[in-house]
């Protein structure tokens, strides 16, 4: 695990993508009152299939009891910065229907001449999996990539669900 390139906490950048997958368009200001969890990852890349994709899960399962008083929120940013013929949006969709992916999904838009996309830049991820907490107000309190120890995040998810 790394944590963020940027420190934390500090204040959650508009995402910025360029289509959505299980969700009409999603805006992070739209979600203001809600604990959000923000994976960034890529469908060809083994350390989101074995860690980020399956913990999502698991965390979608553990706090479905809080999902459903609204107060957290799962999204998935497909953040692209290789492998672009072949994790395209077409293939994206596939892998969702395949993983049972239900959360919003949005494809972080490409910049032109540029291999890193935009919502990528703007939290200066360091690549794929990482995982992003944001709070109830908007500021980013847990920015990681890589694996990490994820009993200690999930303390942070209550006491932010708490907050």
């Amino acid at each position: 695990a790394r944590p963020s390139q940027l420190p934390v906490p500090r204040v959650a950048p508009e995402w910025n993508v360029s289509e959505w997958f299980n969700s009409s368009p999603l805006q992070l200001s739209d979600l203001k009152g809600k604990v959000v969890v923000v994976d960034f990852f890529q469908l060809w890349w083994p350390g989101c299939n074995a860690f980020s994709i399956p913990l999502v899960d698991k965390w979608e399962k553990d706090f479905s009891s809080e999902v459903n008083k609204g107060l957290i929120k799962f999204v998935s940013i497909h953040t692209v910065f290789e492998g672009f013929d072949y994790q395209t949006p077409a293939k994206l969709k596939r892998f969702l229907r395949r993983k049972k992916i239900h959360h919003a999904v949005g494809v972080d838009r490409a910049i032109p001449g540029d291999r890193i996309p935009r919502t990528m830049r703007l939290y200066r991820t360091s690549g794929t999996p990482e995982i992003a907490i944001i709070d109830k107000k908007g500021i980013i309190r847990f920015q990681e990539f890589g694996g990490f120890e994820f009993q200690p995040v999930e303390r942070l998810i209550r006491r932010l669900l708490q907050e």
